[in-house]
């Protein structure tokens, strides 16, 4: 028990001093804003980098891997969004966000440290491919249910196409197969930023916590909850380690992607249609909260030590 609480406890201890740091008005939302601007145009995608070009990457596609992770992902998302509809009367947008809530992870900013603290560099590729693949799946999806047939494409695909950490595996990746050595002297200016990623993202995911609160449709926000944090793990634990053919490692990972609360694109998906943003704070917060809980339990399961 010792070693899981030497992997929990430093990830969700920074994220509650970040919270206590805005609760008592040490820092204010602005540096919350700076923070995680700073997190996922810079620091992220620098630790990508150093990641990729100095780990191996698979010589072919982990087709199971991905069917583990996004069909569970599908699974929780279809209930998700029946239960909001159909038991808790939500409107069919409503409905929407409700899906995506329940099967959008927090990977940047809770996710990316667990893992990482969990499996070390062994899990970093698993962790960046499935991260490459994750957001453009899951916002395409949201987007596609939400508009139908007027779905703007052209604005899903520039957002994609100019997102720092998507850019950051593209380009690492191709550097990577270049086979040139990283020069020192990049290593030496970006290993210091490198290394700032994982505190700050936490630290700012505390400031997110506070600053976005429980607020709204707490029962429904508690099934989503239950939703993400148990079921979607669970699912993706039977799909990895007893369906497809997942490496052990890879199939942790996937577990551990999945355990992560409820992400915070998904209030800026409600924010843009205006509809559901008071259950996506709220499923987001409480998540958040109880995931220190549920990631000792699933990093139990899988035996780290």
């Amino acid at each position: 028990m010792l070693h899981i609480l030497l992997i929990v406890l430093p990830v969700f201890g920074l994220i509650g001093i970040g919270f206590a740091a805005h609760a008592t008005k040490l820092v204010g939302d602005r540096t919350g804003d700076g923070l995680s601007d700073y997190v996922f145009a810079i620091a992220i995608p620098i630790l990508v980098f150093k990641t990729l070009t100095a780990t191996a990457l698979p010589s072919s596609q982990p087709w199971g891997y991905w069917l583990a992770y996004f069909g569970a992902a599908a699974i929780v998302w279809v209930i998700a969004q029946l239960v909001a509809i159909r038991v808790f009367g939500l409107s069919y947008g409503e409905g929407v966000v409700a899906g995506f809530t329940g099967a959008q992870a927090n990977t940047v900013l809770v996710g990316v440290p667990l893992i990482l603290e969990a499996y070390g560099s062994e899990g970093a590729v698993p962790l960046f491919l499935l991260i490459a693949i994750h957001l453009p799946v899951m916002f395409s999806a949201a987007t596609l249910l939400y508009e139908g047939k007027h779905a703007r494409w052209t604005i899903i695909v520039r957002q994609l196409a100019t997102h720092p950490i998507l850019l950051s595996i593209v380009f690492s990746a191709g550097f990577h197969l270049t086979g040139f050595p990283v020069p020192d002297f990049v290593s030496k200016l970006t290993d210091p930023i490198a290394a700032s990623a994982l505190p700050c993202a936490l630290f700012a995911m505390g400031i997110a916590l506070r600053r976005y609160g429980i607020s709204d449709s707490l029962p429904l926000a508690v099934t989503l909850t239950g939703l993400k944090l148990i079921l979607h793990p669970a699912l993706v634990y039977l799909l990895a380690f007893y369906v497809f053919p997942v490496p052990p490692v890879w199939a942790g990972v996937a577990v551990l992607f999945a355990s992560s609360p409820s992400g915070i694109n998904t209030y800026l998906f409600a924010e843009r249609y205006k509809t559901g943003m008071g259950l996506s704070s709220s499923t987001i917060a409480l998540s958040t909260a109880l995931s220190v809980l549920s990631s000792a339990l699933w990093l139990a399961l899988l035996g780290i030590r």
